[in-house]
């Protein structure tokens, strides 16, 4: 019996097109095991675990098939610090299940770094660095029992 071979298939290239397009899915997974159902959370919230950093959750828009989250550690909560990095801020697509930085702010500088305006393999690896980054960080807050619902 003549057996005809599957083409193989293979996972998406890192820092490719495909990849980040499955990073996207990857971080929606992640933001609502953190947070649950993201449309029905109080416009602000405060994660805190014991020997924890607290980490805010603040929601800045709801449309119909989108939300915009900013998501923050509070390194100092009772001077309203506006050092707390980093400050992503995150589109959560609900009808295709995806969720992608849009903006952050990691460095010690006071500019938001954005994707716009760059060229394509720059804005291409910018925009993998940070959504990759966003799936450690979101993997990491969950392991220390961080948690929206």
């Amino acid at each position: 019996m003549l057996v005809k071979e599957q083409p193989a298939t293979f996972a998406p290239r890192p820092k490719s097109f495909a990849a980040l397009m499955e990073m996207y899915e990857i971080n929606y997974i992640q933001l609502r095991l953190l947070c649950g159902d993201i449309r029905i959370l109080p416009q602000a919230t405060v994660s805190r675990v014991a020997n924890g950093i607290p980490v805010s959750l603040t929601i800045l828009d709801h449309t119909s098939h989108t939300s915009t989250l900013m998501l923050t550690y509070l390194f100092d909560e009772s001077h309203n610090a506006k050092d707390n990095r980093p400050d992503m801020l995150i589109r959560v697509y609900h009808d295709s299940r995806q969720a992608e930085v849009v903006s952050h702010r990691c460095r010690l500088t006071e500019d938001p770094v954005q994707y716009w305006n760059k060229e394509l393999d720059t804005m291409l690896l910018c925009r993998w660095r940070m959504n990759r980054f966003l799936y450690k960080w979101t993997n990491y807050l969950r392991r220390q029992g961080h948690c929206f619902t």
